[in-house]
């Protein structure tokens, strides 16, 4: 608590810890050189006198401003309602309030939106940038070659070249739709097609070319077996009545994001097609509030936006520290979580 009077000083804590102020200092901002023993008698000392460090001030001394941004080129419906975004923008709050640092969240799905976005980081506002840029032409990653300051991407972005000089990490995407097809093919499911996401959008390419990879297509296979959903569950069902339309004896559907199976599935009913019996469905997300209480319930692959986004904190904070961590893309593995759906 503190005690009446002016508000206490540096050098109040000094005094009362025994210590120099710039031993207080370096303590106040993290630094090191100091021992545990004295960095106890210091941070007693501030908190019986109720010290509260001028961040202003501090920020002057770290040249640090305690925030970061997360930046995502998304419509504001897209990051809101769909439940990878909003575990994205969740765990971002939560992950950088474990260090004490405060979140700014840009939106920047229009180039005028980008332009103001890179003008803002910049101008010294934040300390570094967890970036989303999944979508082709999308002006980030050049600006962010040009940023003063450390960015970390979560998947990888549209690079003409030299995208082996940023921080990626990313998951399985590829891997992922592979392991969700050879699932469905194992089954016996042989006439097996997919619903994907925006072919401007690097996971939904990869997870086409996964299911390619899996069942052996070729250009032409792939343009009568795939039909894209668009990320959505209106989208999803549409998608599965085009390809019912197409390939009336399918037995098996590998759809590139829950909401889309859930769509799947209210299409295949409609057609009178009974799920597991007659056709069996995989998705890709897994999300807990979508595929497992789905009816019936989605065998899913697991995507982790939870793993990525504290992978991507931590190689920010290695960063921000002067660590000496070499550009890479991180790929977190993939899981298969096997329910009613086949």
């Amino acid at each position: 608590m503190q005690l009446p009077g002016p508000p206490p000083t540096l050098e109040d804590v000094a005094v009362r810890a025994g210590v120099s102020r710039a031993t207080v200092s370096r303590v106040i901002n993290n630094q090191p050189r100091v021992s545990p023993e004295t960095t106890a008698a210091v941070l007693a000392a501030a908190a019986e006198l109720g010290y509260t460090p001028n961040a202003a001030a501090r920020s002057l001394v770290t040249r640090r401003t305690g925030a970061v941004a997360v930046v995502l080129s998304e419509p504001e419906n897209m990051i809101f309602d769909d439940p990878f975004f909003a575990a994205v923008v969740r765990t971002s709050f939560r992950e950088l309030a474990r260090h004490n640092q405060q979140m700014l969240l840009l939106l920047a799905h229009r180039a005028e939106q980008a332009e103001r976005v890179g003008h803002f980081l910049r101008t010294g506002h934040v300390d570094g940038v967890l970036m989303f840029s999944p979508h082709r032409g999308d002006p980030l990653p050049e600006l962010a070659r040009e940023l003063p300051l450390p960015v970390v991407f979560g998947g990888r972005p549209w690079l003409a070249e030299d995208g082996d000089s940023l921080h990626i990490v990313d998951a399985d995407n590829h891997g992922g739709a592979e392991l969700a097809t050879r699932h469905l093919l194992a089954r016996g499911r042989g006439n097996t097609v997919t619903i994907t996401g925006p072919m401007d959008h690097r996971a939904a390419v990869d997870r086409l070319e996964g299911w390619r990879s899996a069942t052996d297509s070729d250009r032409t296979a792939t343009e009568l077996r795939s039909a894209a959903g668009d990320f959505t569950r209106a989208g999803g069902e549409r998608a599965m009545t085009e390809l019912l339309a197409r390939v009336p004896d399918l037995d098996g559907v590998f759809a590139a994001s829950d909401h889309m199976a859930v769509g799947a599935l209210a299409a295949l009913r409609k057609a009178g097609r009974e799920v597991p019996r007659d056709v069996s469905v995989v998705s890709f997300d897994d999300h807990p509030a979508i595929a497992a209480s789905a009816l019936p319930a989605l065998t899913a692959v697991r995507q982790d936006p939870v793993g990525m986004v504290a992978e991507m904190v931590t190689n920010l904070h290695a960063l921000l520290d002067g660590e000496d961590l070499a550009p890479s893309c991180r790929i977190l593995p993939s899981t298969l979580t096997e329910r009613a759906s086949a």
